[in-house]
């Protein structure tokens, strides 16, 4: 396990560890309940650029150290200046830290430890996929000192249907994992002393598969999202022949025929 290069004092903010294709992030601010400070923000944005450009990266977990996944962002640090271009410089960081993880080629799986709030629920709903320990609670709570949680707003609204979004937003009630599940946020719950197996057993899976198919796949699914029903079947279509020229596509059929394991030619 190698350490991100951000550190606050000598404990490094971010981890991260790469095995057989997984790479695991790890926030590491287990005393403030792994809120996003600017220098976590900075880790986080760092290693997705880096694992953008690795072809050995077929699947990513964000994990957190400690007992709470991520509590949103560092509010002592955000009352530390009253300057309005501070705060949306740092919102803006954040922002284009979300998109990093929605762009990133490879799929992003949120491994849900304890609570995750306000930018901590963001970060959730933002990955692609999520694992959370039956322990585990959500909420977007900013409302509750006075602060709408307008950025959090975006992902969940694309999660959840808009009268649970926006019960979350206005009340800052937390849900249970459970209902966090029946409402579209995470795919599944397991007992905490399951939850890095199950994770991981969801992660190896996907990494079994053809990346050339899975980059291509999260792509296609995440632009057609807010086409009309026409463009994107017309979309989907030229992607879905794309992939049927590919190397892998034609392996993997040709295996399945064939009653063999596939060659990937794409890792």
């Amino acid at each position: 396990m190698s350490a991100n290069t951000h550190t606050l004092a000598t404990t490094p903010l971010l981890l991260r560890d790469d095995h057989e294709g997984i790479t695991t992030l790890t926030l590491n601010r287990p005393a403030q309940y792994n809120a996003l400070a600017e220098g976590l923000i900075a880790c986080l944005q760092d290693e997705l650029d880096k694992i953008a450009a690795d072809e050995t990266v077929r699947v990513v977990i964000i994990a957190a150290a400690g007992k709470a996944f991520c509590a949103g962002h560092d509010l002592k640090e955000m009352r530390a200046s009253e300057d309005r271009d501070v705060h949306q410089a740092l919102f803006d960081r954040c922002g284009r830290m979300m998109m990093s993880i929605h762009r990133l080629p490879q799929p992003v799986i949120a491994r849900v430890n304890g609570i995750a709030t306000a930018a901590g629920c963001q970060l959730v709903a933002n990955c692609d996929l999520a694992v959370a320990a039956e322990e585990a609670m959500f909420a977007v709570s900013g409302i509750n000192v006075g602060l709408f949680c307008s950025t959090p707003a975006v992902p969940l609204s694309r999660n959840l249907t808009r009268k649970k979004a926006l019960h979350m937003l206005l009340t800052g009630d937390f849900i249970s994992a459970t209902e966090a599940k029946e409402s579209g946020l995470v795919n599944e719950v397991v007992p905490a002393e399951n939850l890095e197996s199950a994770t991981q057993a969801l992660a190896a899976k996907i990494a079994a598969k053809s990346s050339y198919s899975i980059r291509l796949g999260k792509e296609m699914f995440y632009r057609q999202l807010p086409m009309d029903l026409a463009d994107a079947y017309t979309f989907a279509s030229e992607r879905m022949a794309c992939n049927m020229d590919s190397h892998d596509a034609r392996e993997g059929i040709d295996a399945f025929i064939e009653k063999r394991k596939p060659v990937w030619k794409h890792g």
